[in-house]
C-alpha cells in the first residue's frame, strides 16, 4: 500500500488512465464494453492490452474510445519460462503506458498482470476473478497429475498477485469462501459485485415461444459446463417428444476440458441438438428459444444466463456455485443436480407439460435481471471501489 501513500492523488480523485489487461481481446467489447465507455466518460485514457488482437477487436475497442494494446500471453497451460518472459515484457509494456491504475481479469492477466504491474510501479492494480474455472472445478473425469499440479501453482500465484492487489472483485459467496477461507485472498481485499452485468437496453424482453418449445445452451463446449447432461437429457426427450428442439451455441476450445468436434458433430448427426458453432449476436438465438438452460458444475455469475434472463426467458440451471444466484426456484425456473442429466430432463419436461410457465417465469426473469444485473449499477459500484467518486 506504499504506492497509495506516494501518489494520494490517485486515490483522491479521478484517475487519468487505465490499463486493463485480459486474455482474450473479444471480451474487451463483448464483456466489458460498458465498463470502458464509463472510465472514458470519466476522462480516463483506456489502454486494451491483449494477445490476440485482430482487426475486429481493434476497431470495436477503439470505438468505445480505448486505445488496443498488443502484448504476449498464453491463455492457458503451465509453461513458467514462457510466462515469465511474457511477464517482463509486460512490464516494459506498462512502464511505456505509465498507467495510474491496472485492472486485470481471467487467470492469466489477474497473476501476470498484476506482477507486472507491481514491478513496473503502477501505483493501483484491481483483479477481477469471475468463477474459478477448470483448474478449480471437478468435470466429473479423474483428478489428473495435470490438473492437481496446475491448481497449486494457481493457488500460490493467485495468493502472490491478490496481495498486491489493492482490491479483488468476486462474483459469488462461494468463491469467496474458497480463496478468503484458504487463505489466498485476505478478505480485506475482497469487493463483492453481481457478475459482470447485462445491458438490458441491448437485450430487450423478447415475446414468449411455445411451439415448438426450445432449449438453449450458450457455453463455451467444456465438459464443466454441463453440455453432456444436456445432450443426454436432449435424447432422452426426444424419444418422446421428437418435435423439441435443443440448440447448443458455442465453439470449440482448448481449453484441457474442452469437448471435441467428433462428440458434437455425433450429437448432431444423431439429430438430438443443432449447433450453430459461435455466434456473433446471441440475441436472435435467444429470441427463437423457450427455455435457457445452463448445467453446469461451476460458474462466478454466468453472463449468459443474465443474457437470457432480460429477454425473458426462463432459466433452468444447477445448484452450483454461482449457477445459484441466477434462479428463484419455482419463480424464473428450476435448479437441479450437477451432472444429473435425469433431473434435467424431468425439468425441462414440466415446460413441455405445461407450456405457460414459458410466459410466466420469463416475466419473472426479466424482473430479476433489472433487480439484480444492470450493468451500469454494478459498473457504478466498481467504479466507487476503485476510487472514482
Amino acid at each position: 500500500m506504499g504506492d497509495n501513500q506516494r501518489r494520494p492523488g490517485v486515490l483522491q480523485g479521478e484517475s487519468r488512465s487505465i490499463a486493463l489487461i485480459t486474455s482474450g481481446a473479444g471480451s474487451l467489447a463483448n464483456f466489458r464494453g460498458p465498463l470502458i465507455r464509463r472510465f472514458v466518460e470519466r476522462g480516463c485514457r483506456v489502454y486494451a492490452l491483449a494477445p490476440d488482437h485482430d482487426a475486429t477487436t481493434r476497431a470495436q475497442v477503439r470505438a468505445l474510445g480505448a486505445e488496443p494494446i498488443d502484448i504476449s500471453l498464453e491463455r492457458t497451460g503451465l509453461r513458467p519460462a514462457r510466462d515469465m518472459v511474457d511477464m517482463l515484457r509486460l512490464v516494459a509494456t506498462l512502464r511505456r503506458l505509465r498507467p495510474d491504475m491496472t485492472f486485470a481479469y481471467f487467470i492469466k492477466p489477474v497473476i501476470y498482470g498484476t506482477l507486472a504491474a507491481t514491478l513496473a510501479g503502477v501505483p493501483r492494480r484491481f483483479a477481477m476473478v469471475a468463477g474459478l474455472g477448470y483448474v478449480f472445478t471437478s468435470d466429473g473425469s479423474a483428478d489428473t497429475l495435470k490438473r492437481r499440479a496446475l491448481r497449486m501453482a494457481a493457488t500460490r500465484l493467485y495468493s502472490i498477485a491478490f496481495r498486491l492487489c489493492h482490491r479483488v472483485f468476486l462474483q459469488n459467496e462461494d468463491d469467496a469462501a474458497v480463496l478468503c477461507g484458504g487463505g489466498v485472498l485476505p478478505r480485506a481485499k475482497l469487493a463483492m459485485v453481481r457478475g459482470s452485468g447485462v445491458d438490458l437496453a441491448h437485450f430487450p424482453p423478447a415475446d414468449p415461444v411455445t411451439a415448438p418449445v426450445t432449449f438453449i445452451l450458450v457455453a463455451r463446449l467444456l465438459r464443466e459446463k454441463g453440455i453432456v447432461e444436456y445432450a443426454e437429457a436432449a435424447r432422452r426427450i426426444k424419444a418422446t417428444n421428437p418435435d423439441t428442439v435443443f440448440l447448443l451455441a458455442g465453439g470449440l476450445d482448448t481449453n484441457p476440458g474442452a469437448l471435441s468436434r467428433e462428440v458434437v458433430a455425433s450429437w448432431v448427426a444423431e439429430g438430438v441438438i443443432e449447433w450453430p458453432g459461435q455466434v456473433a449476436d446471441i440475441r436472435p438465438w435467444l429470441a427463437r428459444s423457450s427455455v435457457f438452460v445452463l448445467p453446469s458444475y461451476r460458474e462466478g455469475k454466468p453472463r449468459s444466463t443474465q443474457e437470457a434472463m432480460a429477454m425473458a426467458r426462463p432459466v433452468i440451471t444447477t445448484d452450483a456455485p454461482g449457477c445459484r444466484d441466477t434462479v428463484e426456484e419455482g419463480v424464473n425456473g428450476y435448479m437441479v443436480p450437477v451432472r444429473d442429466p435425469r433431473a434435467l430432463e424431468a425439468a425441462m419436461r414440466r415446460f413441455l407439460e405445461n407450456p405457460d410457465l414459458i410466459a410466466r417465469m420469463g416475466r419473472e426473469s426479466r424482473a430479476l435481471a433489472e433487480e439484480r444485473f444492470d450493468v451500469h449499477r454494478i459498473n457504478d459500484g466498481m467504479l466507487k471501489v476503485m476510487g472514482f467518486g
